[in-house]
């Protein structure tokens, strides 16, 4: 779908390159300038092959160099998009800043991923995916009452309010470019994107469904949308809010007629018959509540790990995971006609930097860019 986008990623962790192969996953032609050696977090070599570059073109250059600038620039003349997501200022000392980079190619969407944003009082500090959803209020919710938030993974911010939020950023400045031929900077930061998420959360407010303070609302406390621990300590997970779905649950429990679970909305009550359906499902295994309430409109469904979902039927007929490289992975999202694409392969560290280099050289774009190809 984005076959002749052309972008230029300058390797950093997280929701940067996350949102690369997402571009590269439906299409996108990427080029990931990385380091010549990096550690990860934990202070370890990183592998030779990072599954958050497949789809893409590994190119290693040193960019405190002036050759190594020199390779980005140049990449950057005939490209819709660069991405980066380094700390505010690290661009421009590297003097590949947007002036810089907008300089050879005026049309040239930059794409900037941030925790905190370009400015504010905490532009320049460090920070993890759950400082910038604790900042936005994301994470308030996340949890239960009389505990501590709960950090999700990195889904709600890294992914959902970071990545997720630039991939739009930049295809919206892709399309304005076409238009004017004028590029833009996108600034992208985890701590706005999780903060506009919540905006689906203020509806519920506005409906009397959320309240502030963490367990009294419907997602954090009621008996009805909740998890339970099985008799074999996996769980499962019921959400049967609309009235039709939570008469069908209690039918399918045997509780229909039990006059305690007649007034759903009691939120006085909700403590009590979540004690109530706790003893029923730890009573038997998981399985048996997969075949008593599974593809009802009970409104339920397996907490599964990975493989375990990758195995499971509706997963297995939709092909949503695969695995290759000894990696289980899944397929990309979203799809178009019905068409479950298999993205690129993942490259071994530096595997393209000399056809692209030579390419750059000899001024060759036919052979820089793999215009008009899918993965």
């Amino acid at each position: 779908m984005l076959s002749g986008i052309r972008i230029v990623e300058i390797c950093g962790i997280g929701p940067g390159p996350f949102c690369a192969m997402h571009l590269a996953d439906l299409g996108a032609d990427v080029i990931a300038v990385e380091r010549e050696s990096s550690t990860s977090v934990t202070g370890a070599k990183n592998a030779p092959r990072n599954p958050l570059n497949r789809g893409k073109r590994s190119v290693v250059a040193d960019l405190k160099t002036a050759e190594g600038r020199e390779v980005v620039l140049k990449l950057v003349e005939s490209a819709d998009v660069l991405i980066e997501g380094m700390r505010p200022g690290v661009m421009e000392r590297l003097r590949l800043g947007p002036k810089q980079c907008q300089a050879r190619n005026p049309a040239l969407v930059y794409g900037r991923m941030t925790g905190w944003g370009q400015y504010g009082p905490l532009a320049s500090a460090a920070g993890h995916d759950n400082n910038y959803i604790a900042l936005s209020g994301a994470l308030h919710h996340s949890g239960t009452a009389g505990e501590a938030p709960s950090s999700p993974i990195t889904l709600i911010g890294d992914i959902g309010g970071g990545a997720l939020y630039l991939a739009i950023g930049v295809l919206a400045g892709v399309l304005k470019a076409r238009q004017s031929g004028q590029g833009s900077v996108v600034d992208a930061a985890i701590v706005d994107g999780s903060a506009h998420m919540m905006q689906l959360m203020a509806s519920l407010t506005s409906r009397g469904l959320l309240n502030e303070q963490r367990g009294k609302s419907v997602h954090d406390s009621s008996h009805f949308y909740a998890t339970y621990r099985c008799a074999d300590d996996q769980y499962v997970a019921v959400g049967s809010i609309e009235p039709q779905f939570y008469a069908l649950l209690l039918e399918k429990l045997g509780l229909a007629d039990d006059p305690r679970f007649a007034r759903q909305w009691d939120a006085s009550r909700w403590e009590e018959l979540r004690g109530v359906l706790s003893e029923i499902f730890v009573s038997q295994p998981r399985q048996h509540w997969c075949e008593l309430l599974e593809g009802s409109d009970a409104c339920f469904a397996p907490v599964l790990s990975p493989r375990e979902a990758a195995r499971h039927s509706h997963m297995l007929e939709r092909g949503v995971y695969f695995e290759r490289d000894g990696l289980l992975q899944a397929h990309p999202a979203p799809r178009f006609d019905d068409r479950v694409v298999t993205p690129g392969p993942i490259p071994t560290h530096g595997a393209d930097t000399e056809r692209v280099l030579a390419a750059l050289e000899g001024n060759d774009l036919a052979a820089l860019w793999r215009s008009g190809m899918q993965p």
